[in-house]
């Protein structure tokens, strides 16, 4: 991960730059062995700023630097400095030089926030979807008209560049990247570590819709947690409305301003989570996945699958395992 040390760490950036020491940088064996390896590579250029605490916060220095970009697998930039958005300061020469190279020599590169800024500039995002925070967006489309500019969605997967939009969106991202490594079992038990909301899965290349909430509505909460444990269940809207105490009318409107979709598409998709996890941890028949995902019989898992995920139940089931051996 790259931490642009030279110009100051607003205290406000260190939430984009907490995120993937949180996802990446702590083993957890007991899900995955080996785990990540996360190094923090600064640009290591220039001077401290004599005002960096009053300003911009912090300033962090760290024990890799830019040559260490080549030997990734994964390259995640978190954010770049306000001045190089707002103001249209260059970002380190270097910095661009060191992105290029690492994405010639094949690592994946990743953008949280403001990041997207830096690959745009190594020219890394002409002719791709790309997102960013919305407040940036539109200086980000006009400052680099080659990319495909996005300001509705939470991140954008683009196979081996992949760009997010800011704060919370950076951690739906960081999990992504979880499940397209590990699967969905994996991610999911993360993000239960984290007690944040499981991943809602995305085909490959594919535009994310709004998968995590965008209010913090705790009355929601308890009544998403029993249905997440109650998914095998004919739900309806009328029985989840009954048991927040809700009109099915008030349900449905909290639930869509909370999630950004609607009952029935966020129960289909905590459904096809659930079902994706199955085929990865457990040996079970397609009919019984298909019951317990709340998702009835074969051929409608199979339905679902093929719509919403580009593959069978049994060709992501063999996909899972071939990466596992």
């Amino acid at each position: 991960m790259v931490v642009t040390e030279e110009i100051g760490l607003p205290s406000w950036d260190l939430y984009e730059l907490s995120i993937p020491c949180t996802v990446f940088g702590k083993a957890q064996s007991d899900l995955a062995d080996p785990w990540y390896e996360l190094m923090l590579c600064g640009t290591g250029e220039g001077e401290r700023p004599e005002d960096a605490d009053a300003a911009t916060g912090l300033v962090l220095r760290t024990g890799h630097g830019l040559d260490d970009l080549v030997r990734a697998d994964t390259v995640i930039v978190p954010s770049v400095p306000d001045a190089c958005v707002e103001e249209g300061k260059p970002l380190p020469e270097a910095l661009i030089l060191a992105l290029r190279r690492a994405y010639d020599a094949g690592a994946r590169m990743v953008s949280l926030c403001t990041g997207a800024f830096a690959l745009a500039e190594a020219g890394l995002l002409d002719g791709r979807p790309a997102t960013a925070h919305w407040q940036h967006t539109a200086q980000l489309a006009e400052r680099y008209p080659k990319v495909r500019v996005d300001d509705s969605v939470l991140y954008v997967d683009d196979g081996d560049v992949l760009t997010s939009a800011g704060l919370t969106a950076g951690l739906d991202l960081c999990l992504h990247l979880v499940r397209r490594d590990f699967g969905a079992h994996v991610a999911n038990q993360l993000a239960r570590r984290m007690v944040v909301p499981a991943h809602r899965p995305g085909g490959q290349a594919q535009f994310i819709d709004l998968s995590v909430p965008a209010t913090d509505d705790d009355a929601l909460a308890p009544v998403l947690d029993w249905a997440r444990s109650h998914l095998d269940r004919p739900l309806t809207v009328r029985d989840l409305a009954l048991r927040a105490a809700m009109s099915p009318r008030t349900f449905y409107r909290r639930l869509q301003a909370a999630t950004g979709t609607t009952p029935l598409r966020w129960l289909l998709t905590q459904r096809l989570g659930r079902a994706q996890s199955l085929l990865e941890s457990t040996d079970l028949p397609i009919e019984k996945i298909g019951e317990l995902s709340g998702l009835g019989t074969a051929n409608n898992l199979r339905h679902h699958f093929l719509r919403h995920i580009g593959v069978s139940p049994g060709e992501y089931r063999r996909a899972w395992r071939q990466a596992a051996c």
